[in-house]
């Protein structure tokens, strides 16, 4: 939404309003607590990352998939869209600030759509 909203500020030239800002903030605010319930998920609850903690990927691609590529892709995701939410907290101009947005946000979307294990079903069998 935030993407969508600064790329249709850049296109229409409008104000950097209220809204936009509340957008930016609800975005990062949404990544951090996201990372948090994923920093539990990942060094306390689940089990793959656990035997990767503790064994190494052994060759099996789902373990490594886990272990290193999602925990590296989803962080380096929120430290972009964090950036682009400092720059762009930073940009003078209303034009300037929805650029930033709308590259680096983008740039964090397209980090964690890479980022997800779309190969696996969403409903295993228990």
């Amino acid at each position: 939404m935030a993407i969508g909203s600064s790329i249709h500020g850049l296109i229409t030239a409008r104000i950097y309003s209220k809204t936009d800002k509340l957008l930016r903030i609800a975005v990062n605010t949404i990544c951090h607590t996201q990372l948090i319930i994923g920093f539990v998920l990942y060094f306390a609850l689940s089990p793959i990352t656990g035997f990767f903690i503790k064994n190494g990927a052994g060759g099996n691609d789902e373990i490594r998939f886990f272990g290193m590529y999602h925990l590296a892709l989803m962080l380096g995701s929120i430290v972009v869209a964090t950036i682009g939410s400092a720059l762009s907290k930073k940009a003078v101009s209303d034009t300037q600030k929805f650029k930033t947005i709308a590259i680096w946000f983008s740039f964090a979307l397209i980090l964690i759509l890479s980022a997800i294990p779309w190969y696996r079903p969403l409903f295993r069998n228990l």
